[in-house]
């Protein structure tokens, strides 16, 4: 998202001392990850987000677990700044116009746009999310459901792809899929509350409707 790395910013500054003032590196914010000081591992994640990369994610979604709420938080967020970032400027560049044709409610344009995103870089799982939502919203389920299968070639670990199934399968009205995908999502991040909320619903729908069978 355009406002994610600034948000993680907003974090940072929030904190009760500020980052180092050098520029921060990846090897600095390995190092300061493994801090027993949440304070300090909040600030690890921030910088990692700036110079981090998508081989960094791993030990942010290890942090999803943290024991500290606000370490939590801002690592996820951290997370979809690494995934939202595909090294190539014309290509985040492009990406960058979809957000904000998503966020006008420009649906088709975005499309159109992620397509590019896609035909210029196709290994980008980010790209093929982004359409995957907005064949979602405008009711294309069939194709959304293709370009989730995309994004998780490239990226197994995309908690919102999956959870966007769940949607997808809920609306197709499949329960058991829904259900099963929401699960899978909240294994990989336990903080999605709202697919928490999504699951319980389901289990007891799901148990209604065994009881009357």
């Amino acid at each position: 998202m355009r406002t994610a790395t600034a948000v993680l910013l907003a974090f940072a500054i929030a904190l009760a001392a500020p980052i180092h003032a050098q520029a921060p590196t990846r090897e600095t914010a390995l190092e300061r990850l493994k801090s027993t000081d949440p304070v300090e591992r909040r600030r690890a994640i921030v910088q990692l987000a700036q110079a981090g990369t998508m081989d960094d994610v791993p030990v942010l979604l290890e942090r999803l677990r943290d024991s500290d709420d606000g370490v939590r938080e801002i690592a996820e967020r951290a997370i979809w700044v690494l995934w939202s970032r595909s090294g190539n400027p014309q290509v985040d560049t492009l990406f960058l116009q979809g957000i904000d044709q998503m966020s006008a409610g420009q649906f088709q344009e975005g499309i159109a746009t992620f397509s590019r995103v896609i035909e210029l870089a196709p290994a980008f799982a980010e790209g093929w999310n982004k359409r995957a939502t907005l064949y979602f919203l405008s009711g294309d389920l069939q194709r959304s459901l293709q370009d989730c299968d995309e994004v998780m070639k490239r990226n197994p670990n995309h908690f919102g792809a999956l959870a966007g199934y769940g949607q997808i399968y809920m609306q197709l009205g499949e329960y058991g899929q829904a259900l099963a995908y929401f699960r899978r999502a909240l294994a990989i991040n336990p903080n999605l509350e709202g697919v928490e909320f999504q699951i319980r619903v389901l289990e007891r729908l799901l148990e209604e409707r065994g009881k009357k069978t």
